[in-house]
């Protein structure tokens, strides 16, 4: 089979702009918004795991609960930057860095 002989293949992105509409859509900017959400939770539970600490052992070193740990990690939850921050911070001993996309 040759490159692009399938017409009816599609990039994520092209997906994306099907299902939700394009960049600067509201739709499509709140998708992208939970989907930011998403991966840091899901970094957030990674990191944890790799450090062999459970969502308890977290909360207590960080002072916040086990529920809210859980919730950040399956998406359940608004997370406030300064929490965020210091889960980093005293749970892991890390940093926080952010950065926006001016595009």
């Amino acid at each position: 089979m040759k490159k692009n002989e399938n017409k009816n293949l599609k990039s994520f992105t092209e997906h994306l702009d099907e299902q939700y509409g394009i960049r600067g859509n509201e739709e499509r900017e709140k998708f992208e918004e939970g989907f930011e959400a998403f991966k840091l939770g899901v970094m957030l539970q990674e990191l944890r795991k790799e450090i062999g600490m459970t969502q308890e052992q977290l909360a207590e070193k960080c002072g916040t609960t086990k529920n809210y740990i859980s919730r950040i990690e399956n998406n359940a939850s608004d997370i406030r930057l300064s929490t965020l921050m210091r889960i980093f911070r005293e749970g892991f001993g890390r940093h926080l860095r952010l950065s926006v996309d001016l595009t």
